[in-house]
C-alpha cells in the first residue's frame, strides 16, 4: 500500500497541468457547460468580465500573507520557537504528530495562521528532522502539514458558520440565525476537528514514503530553515549619515508600530469587528517590523521573500475569471441542484458534500461557496427533514475536499515552501480522501 501510494503520488505530479493552464481548462470547460445549459455567448462574457478581476483586493491580500509570513521567519525569535519544537521529536512518529498537532491548532483559532505558517513549520520540522537522521520525505511531510489546516472549517474562523451566525444574512428567513453552538460548536463537528488531525497522523505515519527525499533535495526549501545572518548595525543600503541611521535604526518600526496597534485597537474595540484578511496582515506586518528592527533589515527580508508570491499575483485573476463563469451563469446552480434533487435524509450529507467539492474547485472562497450553494443546500435540507446546519457542516466537508484537490490553495502553500505544487499534489489527493471519509461519516451518523 506505501509503495503504490507512494507511486500515484509521483504519477499524479506528473498529469496535472500547470496552474494557470488548470485555469483556462476549468474556464473553458465551464463556458461549455453553460452554453449547454441554455446561456448564451455574451452571458458567459460578462460572467468572465464580472469575474476576471473581482479578486485583485483578495490576491494583494494573499500576497501580504505570503510574504509577511515568509519575512516574519526570518527573524531570530520565530528560528528559535519554531526550532525548540522541531527539536523536541525524536521519533519519525513524533515529528508527525507534532508538526500536525501545531498546524491544526493554528488553523482552528484562524485559517490564515494555518496557511502561513503551517508550510514553514513543515520546513523547519523536515530540516530538524533530516538533522537527525529521521527519514522524513518532505513533500509527503509538507502535504501532511498542509492537511492538517483542513479543521480551519469548523474552526473560530469558519467563514460560512459565521455568515448564518450573522442576523440579517441572505438566508435567515429560509434557516434563521444558526447559533455558532449548533454548527462549528456542535457535537459532530468537535469531533471532525478531533477525529481527523489523529486519523491524519496514523495515515501519514503508516504511508511515509520509504525512498524519502530529504529537504535537502529542494534547496529553495531548506534554505528557510537556515540561520540568517543576524542584521547589524550597517543593515541596509550601506548608506551613511542620517539616510543610513534612518535604516538601521528601532525608531521608525517603533512609531509605525504603534500606529499599527492603533488601527488593530480601532478595529477590534470601536468597531468591534473580528479576525479577517485584512486585520490578519496589520498583525503579521506588526510583528514582522518589531522583530526585524529596522527597516534595513525588513527590506532585506522582503527582498527574499517576495520569491514565495509570484504564483498569485496572475494566477489568482485568473482563477477569478474561472469563478465569474460559475457563479454570474446557470452552472453553479445547476450542480448544486443536481446532487441536492439526488438527496435522501441518509445521504443528504453525502451529496451535499460531493456538490460542494465540485464547486469548490471553481470558487475558492468558503463564503463564496456558501453564497452559492447556501440557498439550495437550505431548502433541500428543510424538504428533507434534515437541518440547516447539517447542511452548512457537510458544505464545509466538501469545500475543503475542493481545497485540497484545487491548485489554488495547494499553490499558495507551496509557494510558501518554495517547492513546485505538484510534488505535493499526489499526496493530497489521498488526505483529501480522508478528510472526506471521516467527515461524511461523522456527518451522517452523529447528531
Amino acid at each position: 500500500m506505501r509503495e503504490w501510494i507512494a507511486a500515484f503520488a509521483r504519477k499524479a505530479g506528473n498529469y496535472v497541468p500547470d496552474a494557470a493552464a488548470s485555469a483556462v481548462i476549468m474556464l473553458f470547460a465551464l463556458a461549455g457547460t453553460s452554453l449547454a445549459l441554455g446561456d448564451n455567448l455574451l452571458t458567459n462574457v460578462d460572467a468572465f468580465y464580472r469575474g476576471l478581476w473581482m479578486l485583485l483586493p483578495f490576491s494583494m491580500q494573499m500576497t501580504l500573507i505570503l510574504v509577511l509570513s515568509t519575512v516574519l521567519s526570518l527573524t531570530a525569535a520565530f528560528r528559535r520557537a519554531i526550532r525548540r519544537l522541531a527539536n523536541l521529536p525524536q521519533t519519525v512518529t513524533q515529528v508527525i504528530a507534532l508538526a500536525v498537532c501545531v498546524n491544526s491548532i493554528l488553523s482552528y483559532l484562524y485559517w490564515g495562521l494555518g496557511l502561513a505558517m503551517g508550510p514553514l513549520i513543515a520546513v523547519y520540522f523536515a530540516e530538524a528532522a533530516e538533522r537527525k537522521g529521521l527519514r522524513v520525505d518532505f513533500p509527503f511531510f509538507l502535504a501532511t502539514v498542509f492537511a492538517a489546516g483542513s479543521v480551519w472549517q469548523f474552526g473560530l474562523s469558519s467563514t460560512a458558520a459565521l455568515l448564518a451566525a450573522t442576523p440579517g444574512n441572505f438566508l435567515e428567513q429560509e434557516a434563521g440565525v444558526m447559533a455558532l453552538g449548533t454548527t462549528i460548536g456542535s457535537l459532530p463537528a468537535l469531533m471532525v476537528t478531533l477525529v481527523f488531525p489523529l486519523s491524519l497522523i496514523l495515515l501519514a505515519r503508516y504511508l511515509m514514503p520509504q525512498q524519502v527525499q530529504p529537504i535537502s533535495v529542494f534547496p529553495a526549501a531548506a534554505a528557510l530553515a537556515q540561520p540568517a545572518a543576524e542584521p547589524g548595525p550597517a543593515a541596509g543600503s550601506g548608506a551613511a549619515g542620517f539616510s543610513g541611521w534612518t535604516e538601521r535604526t528601532f525608531l521608525f518600526p517603533f512609531l509605525l508600530g504603534i500606529a499599527l496597534v492603533a488601527w488593530l485597537y480601532h478595529h477590534f474595540v470601536n468597531k468591534g469587528l473580528g479576525l479577517e484578511l485584512n486585520s490578519m496582515v496589520t498583525v503579521l506586518l506588526l510583528l514582522a517590523l518589531l522583530m526585524q528592527r529596522s527597516f534595513g533589515a525588513f527590506s532585506q527580508a522582503m527582498a527574499r521573500a517576495v520569491v514565495s508570491c509570484w504564483p498569485v499575483i496572475v494566477l489568482y485573476q485568473l482563477y477569478g475569471g474561472v469563478a465569474g463563469v460559475l457563479q454570474f451563469t446557470r452552472v453553479g446552480s445547476w450542480f448544486a441542484s443536481v446532487f441536492a434533487d439526488l438527496a435522501t435524509p441518509l445521504t443528504f450529507p453525502l451529496l451535499t458534500a460531493v456538490g460542494a467539492s465540485i464547486i469548490a474547485i471553481f470558487v475558492p472562497s468558503s463564503g463564496g461557496q456558501w453564497i452559492i450553494q447556501g440557498f439550495v443546500t437550505v431548502t433541500s435540507a428543510n424538504a428533507l427533514g434534515a437541518t440547516p446546519q447539517q447542511g452548512l457542516l457537510a458544505l464545509g466537508v466538501g469545500d475543503q475536499m475542493g481545497n485540497l484537490l484545487a491548485p489554488f490553495w495547494v499553490v499558495v502553500a507551496a509557494g510558501i515552501a518554495r517547492i513546485d505544487f505538484r510534488e505535493i499534489f499526489g499526496h493530497l489527493v489521498v488526505f483529501a480522501a480522508l478528510w472526506f471519509v471521516v467527515g461524511v461519516s461523522i456527518f451522517t451518523f452523529v447528531k
